[in-house]
């Protein structure tokens, strides 16, 4: 489907402290774009700031801050926004019964409620210029869920069906929704989610011996990824495609993993990919009782 041109060159982007994030701001930047980056912390808006955007500050978990920062997000675009790149997130890692109600409601509310609240505060001005882009940036394991990390999946599965939504509804107006879904990216994530490992109770844990090793495999896991990484660039270069293609496509993948996860979620019956974490699980374990089955 062809979509307007996005005439007024301005992008809001959301957590661009590291990664991809502040990849897609410096590339947009670099092309003419004026980006709106959002950072939570202090450091990271002056660290923008020495780059030469205008930030905001911008908490996906706090309403306020989300309204306050898209009102001042408009005031630097002079009351025209032509894009969103949905960004910021993160990963709560753990075994699903070892979450607390909280850690999962933040989870969602960071990655999901925020991002939507955001969206939907853009959508009545994109509708009344008559164009607009909503990147929202997914993940392969929107697609394929990845056992520890069932919370992150599914606040990224989520993103996905709003996503599929959202296109729909928007139909006609000129607006147009992509995802993109990285794979291994060089970013700080993993570290980001091994810090959340702090928050659950690794003592009474069932799982307590694969969380006190996960520092350990952080590297190793790095390794292994290593052949198939790409730098935060290969995703900002999806965006790019994704704001300026007259035909934007839906979805956008960035690495090989993403293209083979897609494939085996859509071809792999349920049992297969199942017994293929269970094997893998059982590899890193040092206690494989905990995967018989």
């Amino acid at each position: 489907m062809v979509y307007p041109k996005v005439e007024s060159r301005s992008v809001l982007i959301t957590g661009c402290s590291t990664g991809i994030g502040l990849a897609a701001a410096v590339v947009l930047k670099g092309r003419g774009w004026r980006v709106v980056p959002t950072a939570r912390k202090e450091q990271d808006l002056t660290m923008l700031r020495d780059k030469g955007f205008e930030p905001v500050q911008m908490e996906m978990a706090d309403s306020g801050s989300v309204e306050s920062g898209f009102a001042r997000a408009m005031e630097i675009c002079e009351g025209s926004l032509g894009a969103l790149v949905n960004n910021a997130g993160y990963g709560q890692p753990g075994a699903l019964e070892d979450l607390s109600r909280e850690s999962l409601e933040r989870q969602f509310t960071v990655n999901v409620v925020g991002m939507q609240h955001l969206t939907n505060l853009c959508i009545p001005g994109f509708r009344q210029q008559g164009y607009g882009r909503i990147v929202n940036v997914s993940s392969m394991l929107g697609r394929i869920t990845m056992p520890f990390m069932g919370a992150y999946c599914a606040s990224k599965y989520a993103m996905e069906a709003l996503s599929d939504a959202l296109r729909v509804e928007l139909h006609g107006s000129g607006v147009a929704v992509s995802l993109v879904e990285p794979g291994p990216i060089n970013t700080h994530f993993g570290d980001n989610s091994v810090e959340k490992l702090r928050d659950l109770d690794v003592d009474t844990s069932h799982f307590g011996g694969e969380y006190r090793t996960q520092d350990q495999r952080l590297d190793a896991r790095r390794e292994r990824q290593s052949a198939f990484m790409l730098p935060p660039e290969a995703a900002a270069k999806k965006i790019v495609k994704a704001l300026e293609s007259g035909r934007p496509a839906s979805r956008y993948k960035v690495t090989v993993p993403a293209y083979i996860g897609a494939a085996i979620r859509r071809l792999a019956p349920d049992w297969l990919v199942d017994r293929v974490f269970i094997e893998i699980w059982k590899k890193r374990a040092k206690n494989e009782t905990h995967f018989k089955t």
